[in-house]
């Protein structure tokens, strides 16, 4: 289902015709929570997975949702706005993978939000050259317009340092939600023992290592 959705906005030349798809899998996630499922092998297969680990529905559609928005094929106008997308798809798709994996617990969803922007905001930059070749250019508008950079600069290819310094913010703020991961387990764990930074449990393996695991498996067919 999420490459399906994925490539909905590449494979049309009209918004409707997106929209006609999009509608089709709001559907059939609406039947599929009816027991009902279309007679169709990706959401026969999505039933199947929704009745074994009891999956969110909140979470499919807010993924059909977001991708639905972003039929509208213009560029996000801050930051916040790319962030917002991430989460309601990439770090969406994470809360469902932790519940696959028989995993309900607040840190690893707070730790799959972060992960999930981070990996939407790398998605977008690594498109940038490919959406380039098309005349598009979603990066986010305040960001460019800080460093006085227009979607004509980024559409010829230009290397100038104005240009360098937007990807370098926006690559920042994907850093800064993988360090809030890393910091955020750590003192997490650190409180609970008093801050005994000795304590034997601070040198165990991490109990998100199932998330990690996939997040390196999907990067490399991404």
């Amino acid at each position: 289902m999420w490459n399906w959705l994925r490539q909905i906005k590449d494979s049309i030349t009209q918004k409707t015709i997106g929209l006609m798809r999009m509608q089709f899998w709001r559907d059939a996630v609406e039947d599929i929570y009816c027991d009902n499922p279309p007679h169709q092998p990706v959401a026969t297969e999505l039933w199947r997975a929704v009745k074994r680990h009891n999956l969110t529905k909140m979470w499919f559609m807010k993924i059909i949702d977001e991708r639905e928005k972003n039929l509208d094929d213009r560029a996000y106008r801050n930051i916040q706005e790319l962030e917002a997308y991430a989460e309601n798809t990439q770090s969406a798709l994470l809360y469902l993978t932790l519940e696959m994996l028989g995993v309900r617990d607040i840190h690893a969803d707070h730790a799959a939000s972060h992960i999930g922007k981070a990996q939407g905001i790398v998605t977008c930059l690594r498109a940038t050259p490919y959406h380039s070749t098309r005349q598009k250019v979603f990066l986010p508008m305040d960001v460019c317009m800080l460093h006085g950079v227009s979607q004509e600069d980024f559409i010829r290819g230009k290397q100038e340092k104005n240009v360098r310094d937007v990807i370098y913010d926006i690559a920042s703020q994907a850093h800064i939600h993988l360090e809030h991961v890393a910091l955020d387990d750590y003192l997490c764990n650190i409180r609970k023992v008093d801050f005994n930074i000795f304590h034997p449990s601070l040198q165990k393996k991490s109990t998100l290592l199932p998330l990690h695991l996939y997040i390196r498996s999907w990067k490399k067919t991404y």
